[in-house]
């Protein structure tokens, strides 16, 4: 198991290099996590007809590649190789067209202000708190000069084709003692890697 882990990282650190992935780019992911994944991205079809559930940004740090992410309990910095092991699937790698790349430096810089910020549980666009595609689209937002870089979309948590939620998020909200936030203007993952802002030059294999 310990070698197996080991040759995983190598690979993805090799990939990673390959690439040479960039401050700024963006990576995508069919996060396992379960019901609530499935029904993020039974709602949105991502890039190429793939499912996304999560995304981070890539930041550089003493010549380690991190990626900056709203996650877990709050908004992180968390190295490359852990945010792989989130999937046993192929990540892709999402870049902002070249002339946006002005905006990067104040979007990593924005990014960075928000580590602790509570991760947002009730998925409310602008609550003051972060879930992974919401910290993406407010920080292009502000190095954008307060002007909506990425979309916002009326979310729902119904299944499609029905008039009826999932059952996970029922279950989910109740649990938090919250009301599904229905018809909201939000984002996710799916809907980002499709924007007309971005290019996906590459994935990421397991």
């Amino acid at each position: 198991m310990i070698r197996y882990i080991l040759f995983l990282l190598i690979s993805i650190s090799a990939s990673a290099q390959k690439m040479q992935l960039q401050d700024g780019d963006l990576i995508f992911q069919d996060m396992d996590c379960g019901p609530l994944c499935d029904a993020i991205e039974a709602v949105t079809e991502g890039y190429n007809g793939n499912d996304f559930s999560h995304m981070g940004m890539v930041y550089y740090k003493n010549d380690s590649i991190y990626i900056l992410e709203a996650a877990g309990s709050a908004v992180r910095l968390t190295t490359l190789e852990k945010f792989s092991e989130n999937t046993k699937k192929p990540m892709y790698v999402g870049r902002v067209k070249k002339k946006y790349k002005k905006l990067i430096p104040l979007a990593i810089s924005f990014s960075l202000q928000q580590m602790g910020v509570p991760y947002d549980d009730e998925y409310v666009y602008d609550n003051g708190n972060y879930y992974c595609s919401e910290l993406i689209y407010d920080a292009f937002m502000f190095a954008n000069g307060g002007k909506p870089f990425f979309q916002l979309y009326p979310m729902t948590y119904k299944q499609p084709n029905t008039n009826e939620f999932f059952p996970a998020w029922v279950e989910y909200y109740k649990s938090i003692g919250a009301t599904i936030p229905e018809g909201l203007p939000g984002c996710n993952p799916g809907g980002m890697s499709v924007s007309d802002k971005i290019e996906i030059i590459d994935r990421i294999e397991p």
